[in-house]
């Protein structure tokens, strides 16, 4: 924690309390209430934590208002632009951008951890044929504890340096065999001659009666979705990573805690729940009145897939994702896919119409990635898996750092009780 020379004063009471100011290297600055309590009697109240910082972390910055997300510093278009998805993986978990060769040895340790253990088959066959994807990953991720124990130690290092490779790199085989099992087709196995993007896209499409040749458009869509997807500072699911941590649980019971609750419609699910708004549209001459009930405060519909609840501005990721958007449909086409039409002309409407421009409304990293996994083949409810085999990185980085920090306490945010005072406990006859 940054030294601090400035104060707040706050009074309760007539009682004068001096809360230390820490200034950040960029945001906000922060006060210290970590003494509040004991020296003042009394909580903060601030429900969903919007106002509260619950540490300190070097890895992701993100400015709201400016349209701006850096990881360690550096802005995500140029990391999605001129790198690829594991050397921003490097980057989040080190600090520090990799030399060439450090680069080719972290690829190598990834491509080479990315089968699973065998016996872990059986635990997919557990499973109803229709078991959701995501319900299957928070259940096979938990149970990587039991068929990993060298890597179960939070307080050896090279136990937790292992487990961090052994996630980044069977999260996409996991997903893909989740994928499989749903659809009833045989796991397909990963290669180690392949790119981290290019391997997930054959485990996912590939079948044993015949070849399949991955198109680098589609990969380096793919590989730019991981990318713009893997961290974004302390939200919903990497708090819940952080807070499952503190009680020293080991990293995959933490990552399933990140899964699942990155499942929620409202973290998550937001890619999905744009493509089954496209769905009800249906049709691209039904545009006109969809924007309309978008408009009308009185209408319970709402455009999803645009603005977003941290970016006032544009969405840094979507800018860089809409360039691949176009790229896998120009590839792919559009001419049989009403969903896909719907969507381009919707986004054109979008980027148009004064209404939208002027509330900052524009399409977000959410609209594209959708629209993009939609064209690949994707069925919706893979959208959220790959959402979570791509943040796996940034929960890693986050847990670690917080595993190492010397400030570390077991999580125990407070409450305003408004339930019933004392009272004595009657017997059931007299009530």
């Amino acid at each position: 924690m940054a030294d601090t020379k400035r104060t707040a004063k706050l009074t309760i009471d007539g009682n004068d309390y001096e809360l230390p100011i820490f200034s950040p290297t960029a945001g906000p600055d922060v006060l210290d209430i970590r003494k509040l309590y004991a020296q003042a009697g009394v909580f903060t109240y601030d429900p969903g934590f919007t106002s509260t910082a619950s540490c300190d972390s070097t890895i992701t910055y993100i400015d709201g208002g400016k349209g701006e997300l850096w990881h360690r510093g550096y802005p995500i278009d140029q990391l999605a632009g001129k790198s690829h998805y594991l050397e921003v993986c490097f980057l989040l978990l080190y600090g520090y951008l990799p030399t060439a060769d450090e680069l080719e040895d972290f690829e190598s340790l990834v491509t080479r951890h990315t089968m699973v253990h065998e016996q872990m088959i059986n635990f997919f066959r557990g499973f109803r044929r229709d078991a959701h994807p995501m319900a299957i990953m928070v259940g096979v991720i938990g149970a990587m504890s039991a068929f990993y124990h060298d890597s179960t130690d939070i307080s050896d290092p090279w136990q937790r340096e292992v487990a961090s490779i052994r996630l980044i790199a069977k999260l996409p085989t996991i997903a893909a065999m989740a994928y499989k099992y749903t659809i009833g087709q045989p796991f397909v196995y990963p290669r180690n001659d392949l790119d981290y993007a290019s391997n997930f896209l054959r485990m996912c499409f590939a079948v044993p009666c015949e070849d399949y040749e991955v198109n680098p458009i589609l990969a380096r869509a793919m590989d730019r979705i991981f990318t713009l997807h893997a961290d974004h500072e302390q939200n919903a699911s990497t708090s819940t990573v952080r807070l499952a941590s503190s009680s020293g649980a080991n990293p995959f019971a933490c990552i399933a805690a990140g899964v699942a609750c990155l499942w929620g419609p409202a973290h998550g699910g937001a890619n999905q729940a744009c493509l089954e708004m496209l769905k009800e549209i249906g049709t691209v001459d039904r545009i006109p009145e969809y924007i309309a009930r978008a408009k009308d405060k009185d209408d319970p519909f709402r455009l999803m897939g645009f603005g977003h609840r941290v970016y006032k501005n544009t969405d840094p990721r979507a800018t860089v994702l809409k360039q691949s958007a176009d790229e896998v449909l120009e590839l792919l086409g559009v001419e049989n896919n009403p969903l896909l039409q719907v969507a381009k002309e919707l986004e054109k409407v979008a980027l148009s119409d004064p209404y939208f421009v002027e509330k900052k409304l524009f399409p977000n990293v959410d609209f594209y990635s959708g629209i993009i996994l939609e064209a690949m083949g994707f069925p919706t409810s893979m959208f959220t898996p790959i959402f979570a085999l791509s943040r796996t990185v940034g929960w890693i980085s986050q847990w670690k750092e917080m595993i190492s920090d010397p400030q570390m306490k077991i999580g125990r945010p407070r409450q305003l009780y408004q339930g019933s005072t004392l009272r004595d406990y009657m017997d059931i006859e007299d009530r």
